[in-house]
């Protein structure tokens, strides 16, 4: 299963607001800069998060984003959700889509929701402020 390029950015901005004082705001040319990503894009990546009430954003000179909580109560899981939406490793058990004919009789889905429910537990198991805890970098430019 891969992620999508904005559930990674997305990862790396929440880490990066997370390791600034708690009621500063970052302006968004800064993060992309920072991270290596078109304001354009980032606008994409921000907007989700913004709309989970993740981030808090203000307008004016003083403005930009910041974390809507304590990043110990944020999870990657959050994250991700907030992002790429459900977490299923299959169609079929995104609670969004479409209801599978063949589900009742079908031979892989105890694997599928056995898989889904290892992603969901640690994705939700690790906090943002454990992700903002490790050392290095936000993922440096080419990663």
């Amino acid at each position: 299963m891969k992620f999508f390029t904005k559930s990674r950015y997305a990862l790396r901005v929440m880490i990066e607001l997370a390791r600034r004082p708690h009621n500063d705001n970052t302006p968004l040319k800064s993060i992309a800069q920072s991270q290596h990503i078109s304001l354009k894009y980032l606008e994409q990546v921000i907007a989700p998060l913004s709309r989970a009430g993740l981030v808090k954003s203000e307008r004016g000179s003083q403005g930009g984003y910041r974390l809507a909580m304590p990043p110990e109560n944020c999870t990657a899981g959050d994250i991700l959700r907030a992002v790429e939406g459900s977490l299923a490793p299959v169609d079929c058990l995104d609670p969004e889509a479409e209801a599978c004919n063949f589900q009742k009789r079908c031979a892989s889905l105890r694997f599928w929701s056995g898989l889904g429910d290892c992603i969901e537990r640690y994705a939700d198991s690790v906090t943002l402020r454990d992700l903002a805890a490790l050392p290095g970098e936000c993922c440096p430019p080419g990663l």
